[in-house]
C-alpha cells in the first residue's frame, strides 16, 4: 500500500487452461497486490493456492460490478494496490473488466496491463487464415433475434471475425453464420492450450457436419474468413425490393420465383435478398 499517492489497477492476464502460462510477472503481480479482484473467487482461489500466494481475494463480475466497482475504486484511490483477474485470458476481454479499467481512467488512477494468454488471439494464429486485419466480436446475442441483427451488420467487415461461444449454442450460431454470411471458411478452436485442445478447420457447413459427429464440450473460438465477393452496387433500395419480394409471394409466386425476379431486376445478389427475408421472417414470429 502506497502512502499519499493513489494505487494502480493491474490487469492480468491468467492461464487459460495450462496453469503452466502464467508469467513470472503475473506471478510477481498478484503475490505484491493488496487486494485481488476476481470475476470468479473459487477459481481464482485454486490458482492462488497452485502458485502458493495468499491474498486478499473479493469478488467482481458482470452482476455485481455496479456496487463492486465504486468499492475497488475507493481503495485504490486510499493506495492500494488492486489485480484484477478473470477465470481466463485477459481481464476486460467481454468480461466486466472493462468497467473498472473505465473508472480508474477516468479517476486518474494508474491502469497497468499484465500480459498473458488470450483465446481469441491463439485461436487467430492458429487458424490458417490472415490475422491482419482482423475484428474480434466476442460473444453474440443469446437472442436469435438479435444474433441474426448483429450478424447482418457485421456481414461486411473486411476482415477475419473472431468470436467466443458456448458449446450448447454453437450450432444454432453456426446456422445463423451460414445463413447470414454464406459459407464461408472458418477455423474453431475448443479447449484451447488444455489437454483436449483441438482444431478444426473447413467451411460453416462443414464445421456443423463435425459437430453433429461429436457432442460439443467446452468453450469454443471461432475465426471466420473475411467476405471474398466485392459487394455489388445495387440500383435500387433493398426495402423497396425486398416489399416487392413479399408482395409477389403474397399474390401467389413462389418464393425462389419472387426472389430470382428481384434479384435480376434490382442488381441485388439473390442470396442476400433471401437472407433478408428469413430475417425479417424470424423477426415477424419473434
Amino acid at each position: 500500500m502506497k502512502q499519499d499517492e493513489p494505487g494502480t489497477l493491474y490487469l492480468c492476464a491468467t492461464p487459460i487452461g495450462n496453469l503452466k502460462d502464467i508469467t513470472a510477472r503475473a506471478v510477481q503481480t498478484l503475490s505484491a497486490a493488496d487486494v485481488i479482484a476476481a470475476e470468479d473467487t473459487r477459481h481464482t482461489r485454486q490458482l492462488l493456492t497452485h502458485l502458493g500466494i495468499r491474498a486478499a481475494l473479493v469478488s467482481y463480475h458482470e452482476h455485481n460490478k455496479d456496487k463492486q466497482g465504486p468499492l475497488l475504486l475507493a481503495q485504490l484511490e486510499e493506495g492500494k494496490d488492486v489485480a484484477l483477474v478473470s477465470d481466463a485470458g485477459f481481464p476486460g476481454i467481454a468480461d466486466p473488466g472493462e468497467h473498472l479499467a473505465r473508472l480508474a481512467i477516468a479517476s486518474g488512477i494508474k491502469v497497468v496491463p499484465i500480459p498473458g494468454a488470450n483465446a481469441a488471439l491463439c485461436a487467430l494464429i492458429a487458424s490458417g487464415l490472415p490475422s491482419s486485419p482482423f475484428f474480434f466480436g466476442g460473444f453474440l446475442p443469446k437472442s436469435k433475434k438479435n444474433r441474426r441483427q448483429q450478424l447482418g451488420t457485421w456481414e461486411k467487415i473486411p476482415a477475419t471475425i473472431v468470436l467466443y461461444e458456448a458449446p450448447h449454442r454453437v450450432k444454432e450460431v453456426l446456422k445463423d453464420i451460414l445463413a447470414a454470411w454464406g459459407d464461408r471458411r472458418l477455423a474453431i478452436g475448443r479447449e484451447l492450450t488444455k489437454l483436449h485442445e483441438e482444431f478444426f478447420r473447413g467451411t460453416v457447413s462443414e464445421a456443423l457436419g463435425w459437430l453433429e459427429k461429436q457432442p460439443p464440450r467446452g468453450e469454443f473460438s471461432l475465426v471466420i474468413a473475411a467476405p471474398t465477393e466485392v459487394p455489388v452496387e445495387a440500383s435500387a433500395d433493398e426495402d423497396d425490393v425486398l416489399a416487392q419480394v413479399r408482395r409477389m409471394i403474397a399474390e401467389g409466386t413462389p418464393k425462389k420465383e419472387a426472389l430470382q425476379r428481384a434479384a435480376k431486376e434490382s442488381k441485388i445478389p439473390r442470396r442476400k435478398l433471401y437472407n433478408r427475408l428469413i430475417l425479417a421472417e424470424e423477426g415477424e414470429k419473434e
